[in-house]
């Protein structure tokens, strides 16, 4: 009987197991995992756990990936978010999609999701035992060396072991190209007291870094340490390796009206103006945001109790420029929950994408976070663990 070693039990490891046992049952299939399994899908969403995004063109979906879109294209045609949601309800686990596109279990429980897992898989698969070192042999098979020195030999190896850099460090002895690893996902750090004070507020923003192309747009939350929220997140996966080479101390610009124009915005000032003439600047938002953000743009304890009708031109315009281009200093940055994602690791260029199998070490698949992709926050991070570990394991099926 052909076998196979799987190591690391997270999301993509899992479920590529659950697959390979399903679709060739005549594979003995081992899956080791020295801590818990599926950790990081136990704290995803909350603990509400979001498994996937209601986006089902596959050309669509490649854009929520800083790194590996291009190359996810061919993969999310053989199986994509849809398929997902398909085989979770297949296996009574209802889903709900929320108004932003995120996909979570009607339970609201990331156990729910576990549960489904540990269900699927054969009893026996799953050993809780750590990887430390993989040796290729010279008929094209793998020797496994565990923790405890024991070892065994098997026709494949499915590497789904994410960020651990004990495990980048095992494939760089063994000549497997690796791209540097930096943060992913992270929110930014802003120490300013009176920003710090608005903690638990949250509006729609357009975001941008200074000397970086790309701008981001959805809601922004303010922290107790700084700017999180979507358009945040979104940012810091696309500028990671900006971010990372400016040691994360960088201008983070907001527009707190990403719908209007310049000019609409300047001609809605001043038909406050002309309309709430007698209405207090500071009491007087003449936009659908809160007032506690409206007098943190302006740093009204400085307007006093002065009109609209008062107000100057170089008024109107420091208005419109804190409306549309406020600017904080960012020194540092925090990690997203529990959820931290990396920008490295295995080059895609290394991998072929109908099998997951490397291009330069036969029976050595990749699957998930070790692969130098990552996705915007939303649930694209799980699809890809999901699409990459149904393939890795069609492509050993296909091996053997």
């Amino acid at each position: 009987m052909k076998k196979v070693a799987i190591v690391g039990a997270g999301a993509a490891g899992y479920f590529a197991a659950i697959q390979l046992c399903e679709q060739f049952p005549d594979i003995e299939v081992r899956l080791y995992e020295k801590s818990t399994p599926l950790a990081k899908v136990k704290v995803s969403g909350g603990g509400r756990c979001n498994v996937t995004h209601a986006c089902f063109d596959p050309k669509d979906l490649i854009a929520y990936y800083p790194r590996g879109g291009r190359e996810l294209l061919g993969p999310f045609h053989h199986f994509q978010p849809g398929d997902m949601m398909e085989w979770l309800d297949k296996r009574g686990v209802a889903l709900k999609i929320e108004d932003d596109g995120r996909v979570f279990p009607e339970s609201n429980q990331s156990q729910s999701i576990i549960d489904c897992f540990e269900q699927s898989l054969p009893e026996g698969v799953l050993i809780k035992q750590g990887v430390k070192d993989l040796k290729p042999l010279d008929n094209q098979r793998w020797q496994v060396i565990f923790q405890n020195d024991e070892c065994d030999e098997v026709d494949a190896v499915l590497m789904t072991t994410g960020s651990s850099e004990q495990m980048w460090r095992l494939l760089e002895r063994l000549e497997v190209p690796i791209v540097p690893r930096v943060p992913s996902l992270f929110t930014f750090n802003i120490a300013l007291p009176s920003l710090h004070d608005l903690a638990g507020l949250s509006i729609p923003v357009r975001c941008r870094i200074v000397q970086f192309p790309e701008e981001t747009e959805g809601p922004m939350l303010v922290t107790h340490w700084g700017l999180s929220g979507p358009a945040v997140l979104k940012m810091s996966a696309l500028a990671a390796r900006f971010l990372a080479e400016k040691d994360y101390r960088f201008t983070v610009e907001i527009h707190s009206l990403p719908l209007l124009s310049h000019d609409a915005i300047e001609e809605l000032l001043h038909q406050a103006r002309r309309n709430a003439g007698r209405k207090q600047i500071r009491n007087y938002v003449p936009f659908q945001f809160p007032l506690r953000w409206w007098q943190f743009l302006l740093h009204t304890e400085g307007w006093g109790d002065k009109n609209w009708g008062d107000i100057k031109k170089e008024e109107i315009q420091f208005c419109l420029h804190q409306l549309t281009r406020l600017s904080f200093q960012a020194e540092g940055k925090t990690t997203f929950k529990e959820e931290f994602v990396t920008a490295g690791g295995v080059d895609l260029k290394a991998v072929h994408f109908k099998t997951m199998e490397s291009k330069t070490h036969p029976g050595l698949f990749f699957a998930g976070e070790i692969l130098n992709i990552d996705g915007v926050t939303g649930g694209f991070n799980f699809q890809s663990c999901w699409t990459t570990g149904y393939l890795a394991a069609r492509g050993i099926g296909g091996r053997m």
